[in-house]
């Protein structure tokens, strides 16, 4: 027999009447007092968060990530002590300039966010399903995410916008070579790979430093969609992605990446000739070779998406003891800008909602703000240093080794190399030849209607990254006039 209980309103008291509101008689207007009725229309107004500005559109799983190598002699972190060790992790998938509406299968990066709730704390990578990114300097974020959102006039995706912003940032051709590729669409989250894309750091017990990249690989292997097919899935199900991943998870056929890892010492990276911290670049896997360190498995859905994907909180500075940041200039922004977005979007102690809460206790001294959950620090000091014994103290031991710095503080023009076109060539260059087929028809498609000017401005960086690039686009564009 199944067992009832009493409905209640989110205050703890029992509702006599959940169908009926009340009126000053039978056929008379709504009283105010009736405070369940006023709840339930309060909380529906604002079931709604604000979405993500970026990556507003995704899918979330639980999972593990399991040790496979003994890498203890680069890191200290405890969750890499001893191969076969298992730390929970949940992992967000998102397209980047589309709305919570969007569909799946838009020509766009992917997120790939990774949390690992470690016993020293939570540590996020924050990363796509890319190596690189379209700018450098966080200075530039905010318009360049404008070119990938909607004009302020018409309201409508702008390509006019897209490329005449590109053909100014001549650094973004690598990701723009990236994204108009074969893997501009994948075939759902489960066949791509992921990438950290910024430069972070690992730092041992004996206070060395490497810096690091983080690289995914789908065990799945890769799949891509055709842009026809990406289109049609768009008007036919445009939660392809979404749907694909909750169904593996559910009929018991976990996705899984291997995890591994590029490694830099601080002298490699002083005399290596290009800025190791620029995040439009990769490092040769020739030079710095992969090292594969765990394997990471999705096998649990998310029980409410609100609760588990929607109100999921990555920021970079979620770091702990044993990994580290860079001075890559991205990720720095990101360090400030990901965690306040969270404190907009989800509140300021978002950090204790189930999906962010971190497995180890927490101890420290912020108190109150909006949506504080437990005691509040009861009656414990909200200040530090203070004289009690049972207070929470600083612990120098997990301190990092200090970063040299050079140069005067001032505004550096990251324009000033000009090598924005070598790899992106090269990345051209390893394409067979439909690849390469496909990759043009997809730029010349996007280009249609863009002025002359900037097609002109565009196509000269294609020209510099390889003649045989410019020439076939300009070729296709061409065809499309006539």
């Amino acid at each position: 027999m199944t067992q009832t209980h009493t409905l209640t309103t989110a205050s703890g008291a029992p509702v006599a009447d959940n169908q009926n509101s009340r009126t000053a008689g039978g056929r008379g207007p709504l009283l105010l007092d009736d405070f369940h009725l006023v709840e339930k229309l309060a909380h529906f107004n604002r079931e709604n968060i604000p979405e993500r500005r970026v990556h507003a559109k995704g899918s979330g799983a639980h999972g593990t990530f399991t040790v496979t190598r003994d890498i203890s002699h680069y890191t200290r972190a405890r969750l890499f002590k001893e191969v076969g060790q298992k730390t929970s992790v949940f992992l967000r998938f998102s397209t980047v300039g589309g709305e919570r509406g969007s569909a799946d299968t838009e020509r766009d990066p992917r997120g790939f966010a990774v949390k690992f709730y470690t016993e020293d704390g939570n540590w996020d990578i924050v990363g796509n399903n890319t190596p690189v990114f379209f700018i450098r300097d966080p200075l530039k974020f905010p318009d360049f995410i404008h070119t990938q959102k909607r004009d302020p006039q018409s309201n409508l995706k702008d390509a006019q916008m897209m490329w005449d912003f590109w053909s100014h940032s001549p650094e973004a051709l690598h990701q723009i070579t990236t994204l108009f590729s074969d893997r501009g669409i994948p075939d759902g989250y489960r066949h791509m790979h992921g990438f950290g894309s910024h430069t972070y750091s690992l730092i041992n017990s004996s206070g060395a430093r490497f810096w690091v990249k983080w690289h995914f690989k789908t065990l799945q292997g890769i799949r891509n969609l055709e842009p026809a097919e990406a289109a049609r899935l768009a008007g036919v199900d445009p939660d392809y992605a979404q749907r694909d991943l909750f169904s593996a998870i559910d009929r018991g056929d976990f996705p899984k990446w291997r995890v591994c890892i590029q490694l830099m010492t601080e002298h490699q990276a002083a005399a290596h000739l290009e800025n190791p911290f620029d995040v439009t670049k990769t490092w040769s896997q020739k030079e710095y070779p992969l090292v594969e360190v765990g394997e990471l498995e999705l096998n649990r859905n998310p029980a409410n998406y609100f609760a588990e994907v929607e109100q999921a909180s990555f920021a970079p500075s979620n770091v702990v003891p044993g990994v580290g940041l860079s001075p890559d200039r991205m990720l720095q922004g990101r360090v400030f800008a990901y965690a306040d977005a969270q404190r907009y979007r989800v509140g300021t102690n978002h950090q204790q909602l189930p999906i962010n809460v971190p497995i180890n206790t927490v101890r420290y001294y912020q108190r109150d703000g909006a949506m504080r959950f437990g005691d509040n620090g009861a009656n414990t000091p909200n200040y530090e240093p203070n004289s009690y014994s049972e207070s929470a103290k600083q612990d120098p031991s997990i301190a990092e080794p200090g970063l040299q710095l050079h140069g005067d503080a001032t505004r550096y023009d990251h324009r000033e190399d000009s090598d924005y076109y070598s790899q992106a060539g090269r990345l051209f260059n390893l394409m067979s030849a439909p690849q390469k087929s496909l990759l043009v028809s997809n730029i010349a498609g996007a280009m249609s209607g863009v002025s002359k000017d900037v097609v002109d401005r565009q196509l000269l960086h294609f020209y510099k990254a390889d003649q045989a690039y410019g020439l076939s686009i300009a070729e296709a564009l061409s065809q499309q006039k006539g």
